[in-house]
């Protein structure tokens, strides 16, 4: 058969599209963050962990276009998801940090007093749950809910979303949701979930009722999943502990471990969910950690070098998106992926013109593959000046595919931190640290002083990437 010149440029066309074109067809998919807490990157099956088993978690990897070089904006909970639902990093959305000090004294003071200020008075007062620490976080919230959240994009498409799981900003009222799990009133214990931390633990039913609900009603929906799992406190179902404690070294790993599956059925329970109901092939998964984890063998807690840390530990996950007919699955071991490419990606599927971001869309291809630097926040966990809350910042990290550069803030790094008791608030090295990610993947050998020319060139792609907004309470 002979083709003439008009079917061959047809063939060319249809040949030479790709995702974005397809995805652009699909109007106002459903969407649902899955967020999961304090997990290792390489607490997966399908990541090569040789104990966790995480069938669920490996089958949504398989059907997504998965990033196993993800990386979170902050290795902290509060400034991370902070920036998962805003497209920001923490010095631009302004959360920096867990909670709001316990008075308004500079970083300064604070490390005078021997870092040991804020707990004692926190643990003496029961500050968490006190007016004074309440009032504080009032004036970060009025601060914070000024940025525009993917809650407020949604609205305008017509979408309706529920918060369930982790929330520090609040009640879900304030986050923009339709509807919600978290309260966020101190006075009833609310911080960082409250109820909402519920989900997963117990059960599922908040989300199919919600989901049900938008179903009869007709509209597209976004569910905000991101359980207290597999976070302490490290109480599984005794079946997995029996499971995991032949093979763990020591019972504080097994019930880890036993969390991540537990993690892993709950995801197992909402995709089934979807499929049962008809809604896997309209429905967007996005999943991401916020922060990463490294088990102690010993102690019911993290090891140095992960959570609030700028290792590898600390801020590395796999990061997945999936959309049948939309996104065409992948193991994709080398492009940089961040958490600030989520709101980004969404907005591009919903055709949306937001406000600039600095994120980049997983559809444009040709922009991430040619993307140079990811750039990471670490901060202290409370905000100790809330008219000033990036003076708590610890580390600013950039990295590449082969070079990674710790800057410390030796405002707030004083020192060398070596106890592990320093490390665990995420205090490290008061020097530059670089390491060679492709030679030396588990950061031992810091190589700042053999490279200067490196650690120059990334110094300054991050003194010109940090630019702390001006407060905007």
């Amino acid at each position: 058969m002979k083709l003439n010149s008009f079917t061959l440029l047809l063939i060319f066309i249809l040949l030479s599209s790709d995702d974005s074109e397809t995805f652009k067809s699909i109007k106002n998919p459903n969407i649902i963050f899955i967020v999961s807490d304090d997990q290792s990157w390489k607490d997966y099956s399908f990541m090569g962990h040789p104990h966790i088993q995480t069938p669920n978690i490996d089958k949504l990897a398989r059907q997504s276009a998965t990033y196993s070089k993800g990386y979170v904006t902050s290795p902290l909970c509060g400034p991370s998801l902070a920036s998962i639902i805003t497209g920001k990093y923490a010095f631009e959305h302004q959360q920096t940090g867990n909670d709001a000090g316990y008075s308004d004294r500079d970083a300064s003071l604070w490390i005078k007093d021997g870092y040991r200020f804020t707990k004692k008075k926190k643990k003496n007062n029961n500050y968490l749950y006190s007016r004074e620490r309440n009032e504080k976080f009032d004036f970060i919230k009025k601060g914070f809910y000024r940025n525009k959240l993917l809650t407020d994009y949604l609205d305008i498409k017509g979408y309706k979303s529920f918060q369930t799981g982790k929330w520090w900003l609040g009640s879900w009222e304030e986050g923009k949701f339709n509807g919600g799990m978290t309260h966020g009133d101190y006075t009833k214990m609310g911080r960082h979930g409250d109820e909402g931390l519920k989900i997963g633990r117990e059960g599922l039913d908040p989300i199919y009722s919600f989901i049900d609900q938008t179903q009869e009603d007709g509209d597209p929906f976004f569910v905000w999943y991101a359980p207290f799992l597999p976070h302490t406190p490290h109480n599984p179902p005794t079946e997995l502990i029996d499971k995991y404690i032949k093979l763990a070294p020591s019972e504080a790993v097994a019930k880890y471990w036993a969390m991540c599956e537990w993690f892993d059925k709950t995801v197992g329970d909402l995709l089934n969910y979807l499929k049962k109901n008809s809604l896997e092939e309209n429905t967007l998964i996005v999943y991401t950690t916020d922060n990463g984890w490294i088990q102690s063998n010993k102690q019911n807690r993290y090891a140095p070098r992960s959570k609030r840390a700028p290792h590898e530990g600390g801020i590395r996950t796999p990061i997945m998106f999936k959309l049948p007919k939309a996104i065409e699955p992948e193991m994709n071991t080398s492009t940089l992926v961040s958490n600030i490419d989520l709101v980004p990606t969404v907005l591009d599927f919903l055709n949306i013109t937001g406000e600039e971001l600095s994120g980049i869309s997983i559809m444009e291809k040709e922009k991430l593959n040619a993307r140079e630097t990811l750039f990471v926040e670490c901060y202290h966990h409370d905000i100790l000046n809330i008219e000033h809350p990036t003076e708590t910042v610890l580390y600013k990290v950039a990295l590449n595919k082969k070079w990674k550069l710790m800057l410390p803030n030796t405002k707030m790094v004083v020192r060398e931190f070596t106890l592990p008791e320093e490390q665990y608030y995420g205090y490290y090295s008061n020097q530059p640290q670089l390491y060679d990610l492709e030679n030396d993947p588990e950061e031992k050998v810091n190589l700042a002083k053999e490279y200067p020319d490196i650690v120059a060139v990334l110094s300054e792609k991050i003194n010109n990437w940090w630019q702390p907004v001006k407060y905007m309470n």
